[in-house]
């Protein structure tokens, strides 16, 4: 979905930074691409834009925990199990949002239950503007050319979009959002 927005916010004649994991998508030609490949980058490079920006739209599906060490080497099958400690990544939405400003925060939250009271609870902790809620293993989303989500706003507003193709979920929601052309925006 954040190839989707940034080519849309990009075909409004928006300066798009988009910052972006290891994917097989090609970003649109019109943005200025930041390759990562931590959470930690990721924070690391939202928090070094986010003075400049005046939208951030938050539609990255980063991990909530990683590994606690990372191994240098392939580790060797063994017998015995082996238990994975994990450390949490870093909530760069929360932390920007406690920055927020006059800025436009959108984040985005893929939910398996309780769609709507996660959404308004993330919406809140996180001092969102909005929140793109989509359900995870609905069949669409992820690895799919097509997506619906449930947009939440901090003002009460509730709008259903889509199914439909990102690229056009990508437009409505910018659309919804009542968005004027001068803003210089992020995609992460």
């Amino acid at each position: 979905m954040g190839y989707a927005l940034a080519e849309a916010a990009a075909s409004r004649g928006w300066e798009v930074d988009l910052v972006s994991g290891p994917v097989s998508l090609a970003p649109p030609a019109e943005v200025k691409l930041l390759s990562i490949e931590t959470a930690e980058q990721m924070r690391d490079e939202l928090v070094n834009l986010f003075p400049q920006c005046d939208l951030l739209l938050m539609a990255a599906a980063v991990s909530d925990f990683r590994p606690a060490r990372r191994l240098e080497q392939k580790e060797k099958k063994q017998k015995a199990t082996r238990m994975l400690d994990l450390v949490p990544t870093p909530d760069s939405l929360l932390e920007l949002g406690r920055q927020k400003g006059n800025r436009v925060l959108v984040g985005f939250a893929a939910e398996t239950e309780n769609l709507v009271k996660n959404g308004l609870r993330k919406l809140r902790e996180k001092n969102l503007d909005w929140i793109a809620i989509n359900q995870v293993g609905s069949g669409i989303g992820f690895q799919s050319e097509e997506n619906e989500i449930l947009l939440l706003g901090a003002d009460g507003s509730r709008q259903a979009l889509g199914p439909a193709p990102k690229r056009d979920l990508a437009n409505d929601l910018l659309d919804v959002l009542k968005l004027d052309s001068s803003f210089n925006s992020s995609s992460a």
